[in-house]
């Protein structure tokens, strides 16, 4: 195969397909290009098409679209633009779609009764409440109340638990996003060393289990490791989910590297006074010139998550409708 040049039409390539396979392979194994961009705008919408397909193929059959029921607690903008986009994702897709708002002032009680509520519908197959929820509810107690099977966000105990054995169940959206990023490219995973920057039990933790699961050999960092620069300079894969704007410096990460950025932060625009951007934890532009391949910030991994989503309630769907037709 000849060299591959940053005009190459990728856009004519089906995700997915063989001769897309071979040319990610190719220029994965070359290195020919420096700072590649994985594109998670494009593949989500990709993704979603997939599962529309195999929702219409549902419905073909006579059975019932999969169900997701958002919860949404409070009027905290931010959480109201992410269930928004959700929404969107989910009727485009075909999913039935089905949106609980409740005041600041909810009661726990009243949040459990409709947990409860939702977990025995049979019209709802996933179950997402949106955090943060409001300062007066226990979280962790709202989060255990979900159905195992309908947890479509990956945070109850049991599909904590499974994801750390290594066992099938349902993992955190964004985590799966990150990992399905690099295998629709192609990228190698087994035997790369992977440094996932962050330990929350959202991001960090899962993505380390499922990097684990994929055989790379992986090291956890956090705000307090020593010598954190050295880390980044030897990592093959690098998942950084700190939370903090452009912290890890371009100059850090090691040549031809991957670079998956989950970090979003809205800072102050140098070229236009007055306005903001958006960047990741990784300083973009420098950490370019020397990776192999990068996320963008926005469009690489926050689309994947809403993908995941939708591929997690999904999965749950075939869950339960296996459930309900095994012998009891």
């Amino acid at each position: 195969m000849p060299p591959l040049s940053e005009k190459f039409p990728w856009s004519c390539l089906p995700i997915g397909s063989d001769v897309y396979s071979r040319a990610m392979s190719h220029i994965v194994q070359e290195r020919s290009i420096r700072g590649n961009i994985l594109d998670g705008a494009a593949l989500s919408k990709t993704i979603i098409e997939e599962i529309k397909g195999k929702l219409d193929r549902i419905r073909a059959s006579g059975k019932p679209a999969p169900g997701l029921a958002v919860i949404l607690a409070g009027d905290n903008p931010a959480s109201a633009a992410y269930v928004g986009a959700k929404q969107r994702a989910c009727e485009k897709a075909g999913f039935f779609s089905l949106l609980e708002r409740l005041p600041e002032t909810v009661a726990e009680s009243e949040l459990l009764g409709l947990i409860a509520r939702l977990n025995s519908d049979p019209k709802i197959h996933g179950i997402l409440v949106q955090l943060p929820l409001p300062a007066k509810i226990d979280s962790a107690r709202v989060m255990q109340a979900i159905d195992p099977l309908k947890d479509v966000d990956g945070f109850h105990p049991v599909n904590v638990g499974k994801l750390t054995l290594g066992e099938d169940g349902l993992a955190p959206c964004t985590a799966v996003g990150c990992i399905e990023i690099l295998k629709r490219y192609n990228i190698p995973i087994k035997g790369k060393k992977a440094l996932v920057l962050g330990r929350s039990n959202i991001v960090g933790k899962p993505t380390s289990m499922l990097l684990l699961k994929e055989n790379a050999t992986v090291t956890m960092a956090h705000s307090q490791t020593l010598n954190l620069a050295d880390e980044v300079r030897s990592a093959d894969i690098l998942v950084a989910a700190i939370g903090k704007p452009e912290f890890v410096k371009g100059n850090w990460i090691k040549e031809s590297a991957v670079v998956i950025d989950v970090g979003i932060s809205s800072v102050p625009n140098p070229a236009k006074p007055g306005h903001n951007r958006l960047v990741g934890d990784v300083e973009f532009l420098l950490a370019r010139e020397r990776a192999g391949w990068i996320t963008p910030v926005p469009g690489g991994v926050g689309p994947m998550t809403i993908a995941m989503l939708l591929q997690n309630t999904l999965k749950a769907w075939n869950q339960i409708v296996a459930k309900n037709e095994s012998p009891q």
